[in-house]
């Protein structure tokens, strides 16, 4: 039975898929993300569990999955686990609880990562950056891993949303939302939701004693982030 390390759970989650989800978390990513609010992700715990242990964790949850709801795999990056959430995949479907990937998309696109992939009711895809040189600076991850990952959903027409967190500085202009429109012009998608870039999880890296790169930075100005969601979104119906 495959197990994985497991960084938390959140119930009653409304924000990562339709409906109410049941949020499970792992440990460990690719990426090193400069702006990354969770960075106590990044290494092992010392929760290792089964996919037995988790889906009977979840499967308690089902009451509040009736319109629309499920599990949500985040993390950290999902992905690394694809055998484990193959194995707990149809656990969940014996109860009809569908999952989504909330995921970076930074793995590569192996069989069990298609296979993950495919049992999904949806993804959900932050999209870093738009060009190599950036993807790499900020997060010292492969470009190519994360757009295979999307055109893939696309192709197979799965339920996906993109996302992508605004920084001030350094994807904030109206000029680098037109790249990111141009990115995925020919990707289906559902919506394409902007993300404003803060500093509640600065904390963590003085608790972890971790260098913040963006330590000086901002948090992104509401009214900002909705200007430039107005400005992609009209960018993204004019190439439709």
């Amino acid at each position: 039975m495959e197990t994985a390390n497991i960084h938390s759970f959140e119930s009653l989650a409304a924000l990562d898929g339709e409906g109410i989800r049941y949020d499970i978390f792992f440990t460990g990513c690719p990426l090193r993300c400069a702006y990354c609010h969770n960075p106590d992700a990044w290494h092992r715990s010392s929760n290792d569990m089964t996919a037995e242990e988790v889906f009977k964790k979840a499967r308690r949850f089902k009451p509040y999955f009736r319109r629309g709801g499920g599990v949500t795999f985040s993390g950290g990056e999902p992905l690394l686990n694809a055998p484990f959430i193959n194995e707990i995949a149809p656990m969940l479907a014996r109860e009809g609880v569908g999952y989504c990937l909330d995921t970076s998309g930074s793995v590569p696109l192996t069989d069990d990562v298609k296979k993950a992939l495919d049992g999904a009711d949806m993804v959900i895809l932050d999209v870093k950056f738009y060009e190599p040189e950036s993807y790499r600076k900020y997060t010292g991850g492969e470009f190519g891993r994360f757009v295979a990952v999307g055109r893939y959903c696309s192709e197979k027409n799965k339920r996906l949303w993109l996302r992508t967190v605004v920084v001030p500085g350094i994807n904030d202009s109206e000029a680098d939302m037109e790249r990111y429109a141009e990115l995925v012009g020919d990707w289906r998608f559902e919506k394409y939701e902007l993300l404003g870039f803060h500093t509640m999880g600065f904390f963590k890296y003085e608790n972890l004693k971790i260098e913040n790169p963006l330590k000086d930075v901002p948090a992104l100005k509401p009214e900002r982030l909705e200007e430039l969601q107005r400005y992609l979104d009209a960018t993204i119906a004019a190439r439709a």
